[in-house]
């Protein structure tokens, strides 16, 4: 199963059971007093973020949630029993909106965050409870009261802290396995990468961050175009992004243009996603004499607009520790 980023499902908690009307028919005692018992209350839909997911899959082939309805009240005061509550899991990230108003009810980013999506509709009370000085045989019962059902969109914004992100075949995948422990699918064509992969970087023995490697961009990408539109909002919650360019792209006459094709898609998806700090990095230098540009004038180039850009290797490893160190000082 693929990966799922997104997801609309309908959700209803379950109705409340309905209060009972009931005398008490013992011998010696033909007009006893009411015993009607309470309806049960009807199962809520709680939903928990967990670690233990990467993305929405269990939410592909099912889409109606239901929990359980409460039974109804009994006589000789015996109550309905509740409708257990349905527990809905999904990942860290997920963002839970109202299909038709787009209202935001959850965003859940810790492990274990749970919370109460649609409350269970109440039982109602039998009618041994309506009995006065007054009124001794009440001869009616409440309605339990229906559950909740809405129509729900399940948004999925990858946590991570670091976003690898360039054009197709930049090497952010082999970039992703040398700063962490992943091993992302790697090969020689464009859009390898078909979802986002996450890898953990250890810091120290206490603290380490979560760098997610984003599918490649393209021109266009904040239109729809390629993969970008699909996969862009998993780098709006990261604190960094490390720019990916190949030294040996035949993308345009300056490697400036690679770097400015991404920087205008970022901007289109969203304005603040080009105000987030950034590195640039400039990958296989270990090719240079197989197509590579001048890297004095590729330098030059970066200082002339502020932008600071290291040379890397991510298939040899040149350059890797001095990223992992710029990573570290970061994240402290």
């Amino acid at each position: 199963m693929g990966f799922l980023d997104e997801a609309v499902i309908t959700a209803r908690s379950g109705d409340g059971g309905k209060g009972c009307v009931s005398f008490r028919r013992e011998k010696f005692i033909p007009k006893g007093g009411p015993d009607g018992g309470d309806g049960g209350d009807g199962g809520s839909i709680i939903v928990l973020a967990t670690k233990n997911l990467q993305n929405l899959s269990g939410f592909n082939s099912r889409r109606y949630f239901r929990a359980p309805n409460g039974e109804h009240g009994k006589g000789r005061n015996r109550s309905g029993r509740n409708g257990e509550d349905l527990l809905l899991m999904v990942p860290l990230g997920t963002i839970i909106s109202d299909l038709n108003t787009d209202e935001i009810f959850a965003d859940l980013t810790r492990d274990n965050q749970k919370i109460t999506l649609l409350p269970g509709g109440k039982g109602g009370k039998g009618n041994q409870r309506f009995a006065t000085s007054t009124n001794r045989s009440p001869h009616f019962a409440q309605p339990g009261i229906p559950g909740h059902e809405l129509q729900l969109r399940l948004t999925l914004k990858v946590l991570a802290d670091i976003g690898l992100i360039g054009l197709p075949n930049a090497g952010k995948s082999t970039l992703l396995s040398r700063l962490s422990m992943a091993r992302p699918k790697v090969d020689s064509y464009p859009f390898t990468t078909l979802s986002p992969n996450l890898g953990v970087m250890d810091i120290d023995e206490e603290r380490s961050i979560v760098i997610a490697d984003i599918p490649g961009l393209i021109k266009g990408a904040s239109r729809g175009r390629g993969l970008g539109l699909r996969f862009l909002k998993h780098i709006e919650r990261t604190r960094l992004l490390l720019h990916l360019l190949d030294i040996t792209s035949t993308g345009g006459d300056d490697i400036l243009w690679d770097f400015h094709t991404i920087r205008r898609e970022l901007e289109e998806y969203s304005p603040e996603l080009v105000d987030k700090p950034f590195l640039v990095l400039i990958n296989k230098v270990d090719l240079k004499e197989t197509g590579g540009r001048d890297m004095d004038r590729i330098k030059k180039a970066f200082d002339d607009i502020g932008v600071k850009s290291i040379f890397i290797s991510a298939l040899t490893g040149k350059g890797i520790e001095r990223v992992k160190s710029i990573i570290s000082e970061i994240a402290r």
